[in-house]
């Protein structure tokens, strides 16, 4: 299922899939879980109502991996999110909905969220484009949280000037002039840990560019404890309340969440603050950061959120731990002839850099 609620809307405006982790009012909201299964809000979360406010028509509240917490969108309530540009592959999680909804031209536009690679995931998935901003550019009052932390709110589209049209919406955001490739000086980092296609899809986008240079970026290993926390301590009382109710997949999730110790939050505090202060000295060496979005290409389906996890999340939860613009942009086909996806990265507060030099590899890859 892509979307849990089809919107009757008047026509007009940029058709606009709202993930189903917004509220909106007087329309169903569940977060992709059947503890709110006939919840209706009574407001609209500021995000949507400013994107509506600018023309946009919401045709649909998207399907997602139950409370957002996965990278499959196989929900286990509302069913799984089909990939339309490779059936018998996952969408992607936990914006699938979304994705899916932009690949089959469902919608023109999409709101979703990255706590981990939310956005991101799903439009390497499918084949599209999607964005995580800096932490905080985009409001998410009315948005069920993940790990506060964590959480960011992003535009997903087709092209990235249909990403940068919702931010203008959403934020004070103006665009900035495409970038000329060849004068920009980009890292260049783990394409040695992708599959043979998408590394060398990955390599042939950063060709473009003036100067590559080769980084050892490190990964944030030992920062996850303070996402857990985050998240058992969303998840107290639906727990406590209606733990039955929760999915296999999501429950023994946050089961091992709520183990999480005091003592591995605070090594895992310090390991986060440490990890963004070497990214901070990498990032400040180079224009940009450009890496696979993720080492493979859509996985199959029924493989499940619990074994897939660690690997399609190495190269975008780095960027949440950090709270750094990250674009998501398919970069041409790679194994069995499925798209892959560059990622292109800044310091955080850079979003109009990252997004137009994505902008002007588009153009340049074609």
């Amino acid at each position: 299922m892509i979307f849990i609620t089809e919107v009757d809307a008047a026509p007009g405006g940029e058709r606009l899939a709202v993930k189903d982790l917004f509220d909106t009012a007087g329309v169903r909201t569940t977060y992709g879980s059947a503890i709110f299964a006939e919840h209706v809000p009574t407001s609209t979360a500021p995000a949507v109502g400013a994107l509506e406010a600018a023309g946009y028509t919401t045709v649909g509240k998207a399907n997602l991996h139950e409370f957002a917490w996965g990278i499959t969108s196989e929900n286990e309530h509302f069913g799984w999110v089909p990939n339309p540009v490779a059936p018998g592959r996952i969408a992607g999680g936990s914006s699938g909905g979304n994705a899916a909804a932009l690949a089959a031209d469902l919608a023109d536009a999409a709101l979703g969220t990255d706590s981990g690679g939310s956005v991101r995931i799903p439009a390497a998935c499918c084949g599209i484009v999607g964005f995580k901003p800096t932490f905080g550019l985009i409001s998410l009052e009315g948005c069920f949280p993940l790990a506060p932390s964590f959480d960011h709110a992003g535009p997903m589209a087709r092209d990235v000037a249909a990403c940068e049209r919702m931010l203008t919406a959403l934020c004070e955001y103006e665009p900035a002039a495409a970038p000329a490739l060849a004068d920009l000086h980009v890292g260049l980092a783990w394409t040695e840990h992708a599959d043979p296609l998408v590394r060398e899809r990955v390599e042939q986008a950063a060709a473009h560019f003036g100067k590559v240079e080769h980084l050892d970026v490190p990964f944030p290993d030992g920062t996850y404890a303070v996402f857990t926390r985050e998240a058992a301590e969303v998840h107290a009382d639906l727990w406590r309340d209606h733990r039955d109710a929760y999915g296999a997949n999501v429950a023994a999730k946050v089961a091992r969440a709520m183990e999480t110790t005091d003592a591995a939050v605070a090594a895992a505090e310090r390991a986060r603050a440490d990890y963004r202060e070497r990214m901070a000295d990498l990032l400040d060496r180079v224009d940009v950061l450009v890496t696979p979005t993720l080492a493979v290409v859509a996985p199959l389906a029924g493989v499940g959120d619990l074994a897939l996890r660690e690997q399609l999340l190495r190269f975008t939860y780095p960027f949440n731990a950090i709270g750094a613009p990250a674009l998501a942009l398919p970069c041409g086909p790679a194994e069995h002839g499925l798209p892959a996806s560059v990622q292109i990265v800044g310091c955080p507060g850079e979003d109009a850099l990252v997004l137009a030099t994505g902008r002007a590899l588009g153009s340049a890859h074609g």
